[in-house]
């Protein structure tokens, strides 16, 4: 990880997610409604439930959307049922591509997701062939303000203290990595310390980052963008250093 910066790509994204935000909130009821669906609404008890929570306040997602999703999933009897479905392919200059899917249709889902690989610079590919490419981590992501007035080799000491693996440290954030099993209690500890996370959740990291030219990271960005368009995807990670 180190020399990456997924910080960059969150940044890079934001914007584009600003606009969105309508439809990502949609998605992360979805989510919400899974996670108590599966392990009851209460977030003390349900840790995957109190993840996705937590990226919903991240996305400014209002108490009341988090909270309706939650009473849907446990008023409703059989309910919805969606099927997790994960999909892989490669981008622009061998850029790998991971796409995770929410979907009652998984028809449509499929077809979906390959006609945004094949419009836009990529292909769909088999099961396996990207997922090795990257691994699972927990991720933190602590802006550097005046009010955070620590130099690198604390925080470190404060991160490794609490179960952490390793820090990428800019002049304007602390990005946080752990093992999946430890995250949360390395967030918990440093939300303890007074700590606050631009950014906390589950994700997938690449082992190798690709460099792209700037026509090629142009082509894969319009390939996340569609692909994060489409109702049923919840999350797009890529290689490419964008």
């Amino acid at each position: 990880m180190a020399g990456h910066s997924k910080w960059k790509n969150i940044q890079g994204r934001k914007n584009a997610q600003d606009a969105k935000r309508g439809k990502i909130f949609q998605k992360l009821s979805r989510e919400i409604y899974m996670a108590a669906k599966a392990g009851g609404g209460d977030p003390a008890t349900n840790p995957a439930l109190r993840l996705v929570m937590d990226k919903a306040k991240a996305a400014n997602m209002p108490n009341d959307n988090i909270d309706r999703a939650i009473k849907k999933a446990d008023s409703s009897g059989s309910g919805e049922h969606y099927d997790e479905v994960t999909y892989e392919g490669y981008g622009p200059g061998g850029s790998a591509v991971l796409v995770y899917a929410l979907t009652d249709n998984r028809n449509r889902t499929g077809t979906n997701v390959r006609t945004a690989f094949n419009r836009n610079g990529g292909s769909l590919g088999e099961t396996g062939s990207v997922s090795y490419m990257f691994e699972r981590k927990g991720y933190l992501a602590i802006e550097r303000t005046a009010a955070i007035a620590i130099d690198e080799d604390t925080m470190l000491e404060l991160v490794l203290e609490a179960g952490g693996e390793d820090l990428e440290a800019s002049d304007e954030v602390f990005e946080i990595y752990t093992e999946p099993g430890d995250f949360a209690a390395v967030r918990d500890d440093l939300e303890g310390k007074g700590y606050t996370f631009a950014q906390a959740e589950l994700t997938m990291v690449p082992q190798t980052v690709v460099e792209l030219t700037e026509a090629q990271a142009e082509t894969l960005q319009k390939l996340i963008e569609r692909l994060e368009d489409d109702d049923d995807v919840s999350e797009v990670f890529t290689s490419a250093d964008l």
